[in-house]
Formats: structure tokens, sequence, C-alpha cells
């Protein structure tokens, strides 16, 4: 297959955008994905971003913290993420129950049924 032609689209990002994304991974009760996924970024960038702040690589001009809107949105975000799992996996388990149910019920049916007409 041939390869296209033409420019790569590479996403720039400002340094107060990298230092506010790695603020909001500081929040307590927020995941590092749950930041990746709400800013449609690459959690490895975001490590890789944190990993830069931490050792001094990475500073905004001016001093950038996220709002308290953001915070909010964030934790709250990362708390629906967390009860949408909850909610799945609990869905998962009730249809294997009710499968459960329907096989046991189907199989006692049909010996009931077998000895009704002499058939054993």
């Amino acid at each position: 297959m041939a390869r296209t032609r033409g420019p790569r689209k590479i996403s720039r990002y400002t340094a107060e955008f990298k230092v506010k994304a790695v603020k909001l991974c500081e929040v307590s009760g927020v995941l590092v994905q749950d930041v990746a996924e709400a800013l449609d970024i690459h959690p490895f960038m975001l490590s890789r971003w944190r990993k830069e702040h931490r050792e001094g690589r990475l500073r905004a001009r001016a001093s950038v913290s996220p709002g308290l809107r953001q915070v909010s949105e964030m934790r709250e975000f990362s708390k629906l993420k967390r009860e949408y799992a909850l909610l799945k996996e609990e869905h998962e388990l009730l249809k294997k129950a009710i499968r459960f149910c329907s096989e046991r019920r189907e199989g006692s049916l049909g010996s009931s049924r077998r000895s009704r007409t002499g058939l054993e």
C-alpha cells in the first residue's frame, strides 16, 4: 500500500496548556487517564509532560492553575466514569444471572414434561 503524501497533523500545545494539564492531574480524586481523555490527548504524552514538569523543564511564563470550574468538571468526570464502570459490571452480572436462571428453568421444565408423558 502506498504511503500518503502530504503533511502529517502534529498538534502543538503551549507551555501554559501543558502546565494546566499537569495541574489537573494533581487534583485529588482525578486520574491521569481521565484528564488525558477529557483533553483529547494520549496518556503517554501527559505522563511525559508530568515528568518534564517534575524535572523543571516545563514551565509556563505566568503562574498557571486550572480554574475552580475545570477542577470540579474533572472531579465530576472521574466520578461519573467510575460509576459507569460499576454499572456496566453490574449489568453484565445481571445478564449472566438471567441466562443462568432461564437455562435452569428450561432444563427443569423439560424433565417434568418427559416424566408426565412417560418417556423416561
